[in-house]
């Protein structure tokens, strides 16, 4: 997807177990979603401001996620949709 691109992606795949909560912390999304590579590059880039959910900036990487919240990250935008992941574990 390149920066241009303003679709809006829903993610298939496997998450991590969410049996306990329907949420999602948000480092853990963003790895999920491939949008860094590690934890440590996760938490760089929402201490830095560079990710939004919601459209609102967002510093905190345990930020739980909860169903339908917006995520952007460096030009991609995802939507969380935990009900439908969660058949598939």
């Amino acid at each position: 997807m390149t920066p241009q691109d303003n679709s809006e992606k829903i993610l298939p795949k496997t998450v991590p177990d969410t049996s306990q909560d329907s949420s999602i912390k948000l480092d853990q999304f963003l790895k999920w979603a491939g949008a860094v590579q590690t934890g440590g590059e996760a938490k760089l880039l929402i201490q830095s401001g560079e990710v939004k959910v919601n459209g609102k900036m967002e510093t905190r990487r345990g930020r739980k996620l909860l169903e339908g919240d917006r995520i952007s990250v460096m030009g991609e935008r995802f939507i969380v949709k935990l009900a439908e992941l969660k058949s598939e574990t």
